[in-house]
């Protein structure tokens, strides 16, 4: 997550602690509505300091033209790996009045990202300096009620240039195993399981109440709310997570939210 100011250099420690844990570091672009660093700069740090960066970017608050620029402005700084989301709706951050643009969203990104990479112009013609060669990602969402639905999205992203999925956080292992089985794996597109990490019941209830598509059990809630100590116990539950859904998935995305120098723990109490 970018600093809610202009100095990276937390931002930087704590990506450094990850190196040789991970393959990658996703930098979330003003996750929850929240103001923070611009995720491209971030990305840009990350490399310069030789740590792979995956670019979230969103489409709530910038118009295609901006949307536009950002995606040459990565290419030209390196940054290969973007993951194509609508994000979050105003209504939920801490400046619920700022107005929200929506010129695109996920699938209209990801489309651009395509034309791109085949060198279109957007109005038209040929890009002059040739394709970009950005690795283009989707968000989906494996706890959505209807199956059918989600299916029919992860279809319309797959056919927009989607060559990734990174999902919302998952608790159920049979959840997933479903959503891989019957939509991904049919669809050839490699996932990155979502596991969050909860730091206390608190946290879990707060996460239920206030982040789109989060559905933590009370089964869960009632382990951390048992616990001597919750940290710990939100540690093992994560690298729980961790063992059984790199059997079903291609990778985890793994989220631990202002607690990033407890991924390798997670990681190693996970055996990977």
């Amino acid at each position: 997550m970018p600093p809610r100011g202009a100095d990276p250099t937390h931002s930087l420690a704590m990506a450094k602690k990850l190196v040789g844990c991970v393959d990658a570091i996703n930098v979330t672009d003003g996750s929850r509505a929240v103001m923070r660093m611009s995720s491209l700069a971030v990305c840009k740090l990350l490399l310069e300091a030789k740590i792979e960066p995956v670019l979230q970017i969103a489409c709530r608050d910038r118009n295609r033209i901006a949307l536009q620029a950002d995606l040459l402005g990565a290419h030209a700084l390196g940054i290969q790996n973007v993951l194509c989301l609508t994000g979050d709706p105003v209504r939920v951050g801490d400046q619920p009045d700022a107005r929200p643009v929506n010129d695109f969203e996920a699938i209209r990104l990801l489309q651009q990202v395509s034309k791109f990479n085949s060198s279109k112009d957007p109005v038209s013609g040929l890009l002059p300096d040739g394709p970009t060669a950005l690795f283009a990602g989707a968000a989906a969402d494996p706890n959505c009620q209807s199956f059918s639905g989600l299916r029919s999205r992860l279809k319309r992203k797959k056919e927009a240039g989607a060559r990734f999925i990174q999902t919302q956080m998952v608790m159920n292992t049979k959840i997933l195993q479903a959503f891989c089985n019957e939509i991904a794996n049919p669809l050839e597109l490699p996932v990155l399981a979502g596991v969050f990490l909860l730091k206390s019941a608190r946290n879990a209830l707060f996460i239920n109440r206030v982040v789109p598509g989060a559905c933590i059990p009370d089964s869960i809630i009632h382990r951390l709310e048992t616990a001597t100590d919750p940290k710990k116990e939100g540690i093992s539950i994560a690298a729980e997570q961790v063992h059984s859904f790199v059997d079903i998935s291609q990778g985890v995305h793994l989220m631990a939210i202002k607690a990033e120098q407890h991924i390798p723990e997670i990681l190693q109490q996970a055996g990977v």
